[in-house]
């Protein structure tokens, strides 16, 4: 290959050479790349201002954004995370940030999960599953709010169901992550002993934080990244781990949901069940499909969306869009007039939510992914 150009004088000229010139190959060197990471799991204050709510198991932490007397849309985090790690990115998204315009957005963490929570008291007696659900009335009731729609991912999204079938009228729908429905199995369990041993002595392992990027991305070679990056970071420095363990433990002691896939009108009443409309979510790296099918098996299918999306383990953070579009359609079939720059009021009729969820692109929706003989 030739180490010099011969170039005309007419260009040459233009390039401020003589015609004798050469333009030779040149060497840059010291020079670097530089690409800021725009993804932060700090807090930059967009998830509202924070209060303090007393329960019967101790105070917790909730952010409040907006008008309370507004439509509500109550999250709840996962393993390891907490409301601004969990949403703050997801709830920054432009397309979300239009559709929750005219939306309160109350964050609930859990005891000892808020940034820079202190170590939880030696004697103190972690809540249950159970027990954390029902911290959520403490919260409806410190805020006034009559309803509120639930979001919740992973460890959230259990406790959200559990409140939900417990109080049917508190809830007007639920976009559940990676819900599971069922007690942990004896693996599940085995593991996180480990892990519960070593975070209560404040030790964060490699093994509990290679567990943690497990249970949010599944895949992770086929995941993003810089995404998985982030999350290591964050997990091996920014942890409370005593209080992680803590709740790890009250996780892995869950109870089942014991609810019922019901046919019968005659015998609906009379059973256990989740009565809302459920928005049931995974991606196809994630290791909780499973889960959230046999969640989808247990739901009313005329209230229920099961979603898996595509190219994906940790579905808010890689694919904030298609999430964002399929809850604004979802909000549409609440009887919300959902716009890209917003919603309006609640209509009087609810349109048919499976009927709008079946137009969102690359995402795979079916209503009974086992093709259950039952349905």
């Amino acid at each position: 290959m030739p180490s010099s150009i011969a170039v005309p004088a007419e260009q040459a000229s233009l390039l401020g050479t003589m015609p004798s010139d050469a333009l030779d190959d040149i060497e840059l060197r010291h020079v670097q790349l530089s690409v800021s990471n725009s993804r932060s799991l700090s807090e930059d204050g967009s998830t509202g201002s924070k209060e303090t709510v007393d329960t019967q198991h101790g105070p917790i932490t909730v952010a409040v954004t907006g008008d309370t007397s507004k439509p509500v849309i109550l999250t709840y985090h996962d393993l390891g995370l907490n409301h601004v790690t969990n949403f703050q990115a997801f709830f920054l998204y432009p397309e979300m940030r239009n559709i929750l315009n005219n939306f309160c957005i109350v964050h609930v963490n859990a005891p000892g999960q808020e940034e820079g929570a202190p170590t939880l008291p030696e004697g103190y007696v972690y809540p249950t599953m159970e027990e954390l659900s029902e911290t959520i009335t403490c919260v409806k009731n410190h805020f006034h709010l009559r309803t509120f729609i639930g979001f919740g991912v992973g460890l959230g999204a259990n406790i959200l169901a559990r409140y939900a079938t417990k109080y049917p009228c508190d809830v007007d729908a639920l976009v559940l992550v990676n819900c599971s429905s069922t007690q942990a199995g004896w693996i599940e369990w085995g593991y996180q002993k480990l892990n519960i041993r070593h975070l209560r002595s404040g030790t964060m392992t490699t093994g509990t934080v290679d567990y943690l990027l497990w249970h949010h991305f599944g895949k992770r070679e086929e995941c993003n990244q810089d995404l998985v990056t982030v999350y290591r970071q964050h997990f091996e420095k920014a942890l409370n781990a005593t209080n992680l363990g803590l709740l790890v433990d009250s996780y892995i002691r869950r109870t089942d949901l014991g609810i019922v896939r019901e046919l019968d009108p005659n015998k609906k009443k009379d059973v256990r069940m989740i009565r809302c409309q459920v928005l049931n979510i995974t991606a196809n790296h994630s290791p909780h499909i499973e889960d959230t099918v046999t969640f989808n098996g247990r739901l009313d299918p005329t209230l229920a969306t099961w979603m898996k999306i595509q190219d994906c383990g940790l579905v808010i953070d890689e694919a904030p869009g298609k999430v964002v579009e399929a809850f604004r359609l979802f909000l549409q079939g609440q009887g919300y007039a959902v716009h890209n720059r917003g919603i309006g009021s609640r209509q009087a009729s609810l349109a048919s939510v499976n009927g709008s969820a079946a137009c969102v692109k690359d995402i795979r929706i079916t209503e009974n992914p086992l093709q259950n003989p039952t349905v």
